[in-house]
Formats: C-alpha cells, sequence, structure tokens
C-alpha cells in the first residue's frame, strides 16, 4: 500500500490480504486519494466515510464487499487525509461531494453504483441518490 497515511497503531493486515490499491483521481476541479480493492469489472461499491475520518474507517467492510464478489472504491472526501483540500467554504457543500462521487463512479467506467454513506457520508450518499437516481443501484 503506498501513498496512504494509516495511524502508527492501525492493523494493516486486513487491507494487505486484498491487494488494495492507492491511486489518485482528478474530477470536479480536485484531486482525491482513493482506494480500490476487487476485480475492476466486478459490480461496484462506493464508499463515503464521515467527518474527521478517511478511507480506512471502512477497512473491515472492504474484505467482505471484495469476497462476496463486488469492486470497492473508497475516497479520501475532499480535505480529508490525502485528498486535495480546496479552499473556501463553498468547495464543501454537499453538492460539490455529491458530483465528487458522480466522477468516481465515472472514472470506473461506470454509469451506476452501489453508494453507501456513513455520518456525515451519508449525507452525501443520500444527495447522490437525490440528485442522479440513476446512477445510484
Amino acid at each position: 500500500m503506498a501513498d496512504t497515511t494509516i495511524p502508527p497503531d492501525t492493523d494493516t493486515s486486513l487491507v494487505a490480504v486484498h491487494r488494495v490499491e492507492s491511486t489518485y483521481r482528478n474530477g470536479n476541479g480536485v484531486q482525491l486519494h482513493v482506494v480500490a480493492a476487487g476485480e475492476p469489472d466486478a459490480p461496484l461499491v462506493v464508499l463515503l466515510h464521515g467527518y474527521p475520518d478517511f478511507w480506512y474507517g471502512w477497512c473491515a467492510q472492504v474484505i467482505s464487499l471484495v469476497d462476496a464478489g463486488f469492486r470497492v472504491i473508497i475516497p479520501d472526501q475532499r480535505g480529508s487525509n490525502l485528498s486535495e483540500a480546496p479552499d473556501g467554504i463553498d468547495a464543501y457543500r454537499i453538492s460539490e461531494l455529491s458530483v465528487d462521487a458522480f466522477e468516481l463512479i465515472h472514472s470506473e467506467s461506470r454509469e451506476s453504483a452501489h453508494v453507501v454513506g456513513r455520518d456525515s457520508g451519508g449525507f452525501v450518499a443520500w444527495n447522490v441518490a437525490r440528485r442522479q437516481p440513476s446512477i445510484v443501484d
């Protein structure tokens, strides 16, 4: 796992087992750090963390989802961990965070995905479904 920030006392064995890849993706005017696992052509699941969490908060779910046959992508949402942190409050409106999710789905060459969020990521997931219902499986 290159290019990820994980607290020193964190058990990383869970992600090492499933060949998690760490990448950066550009879209909606921001560069997001994204962790992905699973076969590239498997059904897609996008996991959205809350504040002040980052991708690793979903680590326990990655294993189960990959074992169930899904492709999983987890962004560090804008302003979190290794993702870009744009200036100004407007850059963090839920509408902007939702567009980030749309862009991530399209970055996987998909028209739709299962979108799951927790904490403030749940607000983003709900907004994605509200704004673009056809993009959510």
